[in-house]
């Protein structure tokens, strides 16, 4: 294989036409467009335009027959990552599916098998995110212990204000049979990610939801999630696509310590001197009377860091492509495997299904009832067929 790995873009929308952009502008040095596909005609011409030395397909099974790709990104609509993901590796093509993994684990989970069964072959997932320099640090400071062990964390993450325009745009969009659901599989996947990969995957989650709450849509529009890690260690997840001021707030508190992030940009670091409960036990009334009238030195009982990092817009998603390649060319480790992609869904689905059942949902849960479940809904809709 040549120094350079030859990325095939199934799907020339918004997301692909990007990547593309990416590599001819040089942000991914190890990668070149090998060939692109689109079921839009118009994607053609416009494909002919910008990338004039590069095959066109109008089906991805074509593109990955051609002999012109060494690997591929779906940039498609969700229910198709995983088949896409298994055909392309099935012809020994390495593949990078997009978040989410699909709309059910039941789905998501052959595609990690099959994936399993290639282990030659690249399988990663396009979570950007875990390329933000920010939330590596913060994953670092948790794994080492230096905020100690979780006790509680809570997300909130509002800002995806979308007006009815937005939903309006498509036939698919915001549908249970074209998109899966709304804000949990279409805006917030990197956070449920993010949340799981920082704090560790919960044991069961107990949510309400608000379907077409404030737009006209079937899907979600306004979540609350409240999960339970155990070891009395819990988890409150809030977002929704109708704040136009709109919140992002992450917080985690350990027993020796305390990160909040604001606006995924900003990250305040406290650590204790030592765990918070020997600080209470040692206290006496004396120190008691001190800290109700404000006279503690907070000095002596933790530090704090401010972290902050320059992002450009565009190279999280440009170092994912370059560490995917570099995992083809050299075996780097890759940054997002895609099998970890099923930790989003899996929570996802938990969340609907709370919700659905007004029960707490243990993370195992029954994949047969929620799919059916979700039939259900794609059979009202009257628009998609059902899924198996």
């Amino acid at each position: 294989m040549s120094k350079k790995v030859r990325l095939g873009i199934i799907g020339l929308g918004q997301q692909g036409g990007a990547y593309a952009k990416f590599i001819t502008d040089g942000l991914v040095p190890n990668m070149e467009i090998g060939a692109i596909c689109d079921v839009d005609p118009a994607k053609k011409e416009l494909a002919a335009s910008l990338y004039p030395d590069v095959p066109f397909y109008d089906d991805y099974i074509s593109l990955l027959e051609s002999g012109s790709v060494d690997a591929i990104v779906t940039c498609v609509p969700h229910f198709l990552h995983p088949e896409m993901g298994i055909e392309t590796l099935k012809r020994n093509i390495h593949a990078l599916v997009e978040k989410p993994a699909g709309v059910y684990t039941k789905q998501v989970k052959e595609l990690n098998e099959f994936a399993a069964s290639k282990p030659e072959l690249s399988f990663g997932i396009m979570f950007n995110q875990r390329n933000n320099p920010l939330y590596k640090k913060l994953k670092e400071i948790v794994d080492n212990g230096e905020i100690g062990k979780i006790r509680r964390s809570n997300w909130i993450i509002t800002n995806w204000w979308r007006p009815q325009g937005y939903y309006n745009s498509s036939e698919w969009r915001a549908t249970w049979g074209g998109e899966g659901g709304g804000v949990l599989v279409n805006q917030a996947p990197h956070q449920l990610d993010l949340w799981q990969w920082i704090c560790g995957v919960p044991q069961s989650v107990y949510s309400k939801v608000a379907y077409g709450f404030r737009r006209d849509i079937a899907v979600e529009d306004e979540v609350t999630a409240v999960v339970d890690y155990g070891d009395g260690a819990t988890g409150v997840f809030v977002t929704a696509t109708h704040d136009i001021v709109g919140t992002d707030r992450f917080e985690i508190l350990g027993d020796q310590g305390k990160i909040v992030v604001e606006d995924s940009k900003v990250a305040t670091v406290t650590r204790l001197v030592k765990p918070e409960r020997d600080i209470s036990d040692s206290m006496g009334m004396d120190d008691v009377r001190k800290l109700f009238m404000g006279q503690l030195n907070r000095e002596e009982l933790y530090s704090t860091e401010t972290i902050e990092f320059e992002s450009v817009w565009g190279g999280q998603h440009a170092g994912v492509l370059e560490n995917f390649a570099a995992n083809i060319l050299d075996g780097t480790p890759l940054l997002a495997p895609g099998s970890d992609g099923i930790n989003g869904v899996r929570l996802a689905n938990a969340i609907h299904l709370s919700s659905w059942t007004g029960k707490e949902v243990s993370l195992d849960f029954d994949e047969d009832e929620f799919l059916q479940e979700l039939n259900k809904r794609i059979a009202e809709e009257g628009k998609f067929p059902e899924r198996s």
